[in-house]
């Protein structure tokens, strides 16, 4: 089946060496790195074999470099791992799964490529970021030019995630969510980071336009009037969604089969069990 082509990721891979040519902001990818790296000391094994997958510069190698053996970087195509199945013991991602037209695709071809227990570890934009951006730019072409055109990527939800996993037969699937606020001395500080990001659009569906400069002042002017701090710094938002899930092995905690279980729910909770059609007190 044709998944739709969302992004542009031609265009992608060219902001993406813009940015490092500009000199990139890096504390968003920092910060993941990090938390990258405390999430895999929780797990008590090391990985001979690991993959960061699609991550923009070395932040998580480096990160994660006393937990695995060897780890190789994948950051042409992440819709086309080169990787024969169970060949990779830790897969790793920051940052990046978000712009992936097929998703369900990636995250099934990850599966393959682990090894039975294998663990992936992912962190992606998620779909509250930016939303002040969203909503000043929606505001203003609505005002300026009578109509709204797509800006910003529409990330994934959480909820949509965690089906995914299931679907792409990772076993333990869990997903969580991180929001980070950061404060800006005006919106155009945020756009400049943003471009230093390698976050521009990249959608296929973008306006192949300029923005008109009377409709970036007034987003200034609607961003700096609805979103901006007493100090008069305004606020963006970023939500991280992190997945993790396992390859299946029968080691695993294994779900009980219904009727299993050995133990009355009244007698585990050392309570009264009360039937049907009675009352407490009767």
């Amino acid at each position: 089946m044709l998944h739709p082509i969302v992004f542009d990721r031609r265009l992608l891979r060219a902001r993406r060496a813009r940015a490092a040519a500009l000199g990139p902001a890096t504390f968003l990818l920092d910060r993941v790195a990090g938390d990258i790296a405390e999430r895999l000391s929780a797990v008590l094994r090391t990985f001979d074999i690991a993959l960061d997958l699609g991550t923009p510069a070395d932040a998580v190698r480096r990160a994660i470099a006393d937990r695995v053996g060897t780890i190789a970087a994948v950051t042409a195509d992440e819709e086309a791992l080169p990787f024969r199945d169970g060949s990779l013991d830790l897969v790793v991602s920051a940052l990046t799964l978000q712009y992936v037209n097929d998703l369900p695709g990636t995250l099934i071809q990850i599966r393959r490529a682990l090894k039975p227990d294998g663990l992936f570890l992912a962190a992606m934009i998620g779909g509250d970021s930016l939303a002040e951006l969203r909503a000043a730019f929606a505001e203003a072409e609505a005002e300026v030019e009578g109509g709204v055109s797509p800006r910003v990527a529409p990330f994934a939800d959480l909820r949509d995630l965690g089906a995914l996993l299931q679907r792409a037969g990772f076993a333990l699937p869990v997903t969580d969510v991180d929001r980070v606020m950061v404060r800006y001395g005006s919106p155009l500080a945020l756009m400049h980071d943003l471009r230093r990001m390698g976050a521009g659009n990249v959608l296929t569906e973008r306006r192949r336009t300029p923005l008109r400069r009377s409709t970036l002042q007034r987003v200034l002017e609607i961003y700096s009037e609805r979103f901006a701090d007493p100090d008069g710094r305004i606020r963006a938002t970023f939500e991280i969604v992190w997945l993790s899930g396992w390859a299946p092995h029968e080691s695993q905690q294994q779900p009980l089969k219904p009727g299993s279980a050995r133990m009355r729910l009244a007698d585990a909770l050392r309570t009264q069990e009360i039937s049907t059609g009675e009352k407490a007190g009767e």
